[in-house]
């Protein structure tokens, strides 16, 4: 089983392009807060500046991609950040419908500032080590690209294809930016700590194949005994080891696995909540909404209505 991809997929990652921009000197934006997203702006061309979070600055230029992993608000400017608009002025003022290029200064080609923006957007309550481990932000630049060269082809490619007239563009912007989030995590092993850490537990021969077990069958009766003897570990070995790379136990990677099954199962199917109760493990539907109401504080059935 490749565990990425069923992580990615149950946590429901899904990229977000929202447009191109073409900013003219001086100009500034404030992009809103959004929990569940990871944002991302390349820079084709230019410099500007980034203040996230009404806190750290940094500056940024021609080639270099910023992420920002927990959907903090952020300031983008190129000289002064103290009036800068909303981004939902801003986009009201140009009259911007979502289509083509976001133009917004004088239009002198010289101070021109071009940007390719998008996000990714997670399942609501959405929670995985991998998401919580990512640092706040990542800036990439052009010589980090260069080392990375399946990152830095994909990025060259979402840049070509947004300034293409050809059909679909949207979509297969939308399929690229969700790959070159992957790559960007496989490119964190090197350099995130936590979530270097992570990963390796993936890769490693007994703890990635319990983490393998629990996703293959979330809802057996799994015990720290019955995983560790899977795994050919001793008990102590195995629960210690486990916390080690993961930063928790077992019993509560299974637990919080079992309920990120159970928001998507809740999200994408009809199935019934003592259906995906039983699915999930639990021994009841009464065990379960316990459970699920402990963790993300509202019940299966409310959770279930809110997102329809």
């Amino acid at each position: 089983m490749d565990i990425l991809s069923d992580i990615l997929d149950t946590l429901n990652l899904k990229g977000a392009f929202y447009f191109r921009t073409d900013f003219s000197t001086p100009w500034s934006v404030k992009v809103p807060e959004y929990e569940q997203a990871a944002r991302f702006h390349v820079v084709v061309q230019g410099n500007l500046n980034v203040r996230i979070d009404g806190g750290e600055e940094q500056s940024l230029r021609a080639g270099d991609m910023i992420l920002i992993t927990r959907g903090a608000s952020h300031v983008l400017y190129d000289k002064d950040h103290a009036h800068a608009p909303k981004l939902e002025t801003l986009l009201e003022d140009v009259d911007y419908n979502g289509k083509g290029v976001l133009v917004v200064g004088d239009g002198n080609d010289n101070a021109k500032t071009k940007l390719v923006c998008g996000h990714f957007t997670f399942r609501n309550r959405a929670d995985h080590a991998l998401l919580r481990e990512l640092p706040k932000y990542q800036i990439i630049t052009p010589s980090e690209r260069a080392s990375n060269q399946m990152l830095d082809d994909i990025i060259r490619l979402i840049v070509r294809q947004v300034y293409s007239t050809h059909l679909a563009v949207e979509a297969s912007v939308i399929r690229m930016s969700e790959v070159m989030f992957i790559e960007i995590l496989r490119m964190n092993i090197d350099t995130a700590a936590k979530l270097q850490n992570s990963l390796a537990a993936f890769a490693d021969k007994h703890i990635g194949r319990s983490i393998e077990l629990i996703h293959t069958n979330p809802s057996y009766h799994w015990s720290v005994d019955s995983l560790a003897a899977e795994v050919g570990m001793s008990r102590s070995r195995f629960a210690k080891r486990f916390r080690e790379l993961l930063d928790m136990g077992p019993m509560s990677y299974l637990s919080d696995w079992r309920l990120q099954k159970a928001l998507a199962s809740l999200d994408g199917t009809r199935q019934s909540v003592q259906e995906i109760a039983k699915e999930s493990g639990y021994k009841s539907p009464a065990a379960f909404t316990r459970a699920f109401t402990a963790k993300f504080d509202i019940s299966p059935t409310k959770y279930r209505q809110m997102t329809a």
